[in-house]
């Protein structure tokens, strides 16, 4: 479902709440109707207008882990087959990729999947100079 989607059916219940209580208040003659269509136009108007900030929340759940995927760090000490290397300024816990290889202290390492807080990493070959 899109984050556009999503937030739009969060925000109808907020609507019906705020007609219903501004359209008992017309009933009751307590505001004119055309200040209670007013108020409920600029609800559901603040409501799209904020959209744009609040659109991350709900966007598709990723966590911390899994958004790093692809992502490339440092090697901190020698991997073999687990250690630890940097990425983006944090530390997180890796494993070699396929497990059978070593990766040497200070080498460039790229993420190929992560699991729970665990990431799995392969060395970056140099690109060729021409």
């Amino acid at each position: 479902m899109s984050p556009w989607l999503r937030y739009l059916i969060f925000q109808i219940t907020g609507w019906v709440i705020a007609a219903a209580v501004l359209f008992s208040l017309v009933h009751w003659q307590w505001i004119p109707t055309w200040l209670a269509i007013a108020c409920v136009c600029g609800w559901a108007l603040k409501d799209l207008l904020l959209y744009r900030f609040v659109r991350r929340a709900y966007e598709p759940d990723l966590t911390g882990v899994a958004r790093l995927v692809g992502a490339r760090g440092i090697a901190q000490g020698d991997l073999a087959p687990n250690g630890y290397i940097r990425v983006r300024g944090e530390l997180w816990r890796a494993v070699v990729s396929p497990a059978d290889g070593v990766i040497p202290s200070g080498a460039e390492v790229e993420i190929v999947s992560a699991e729970r807080m665990e990431v799995f990493v392969r060395v970056v070959e140099a690109e060729p100079r021409n």
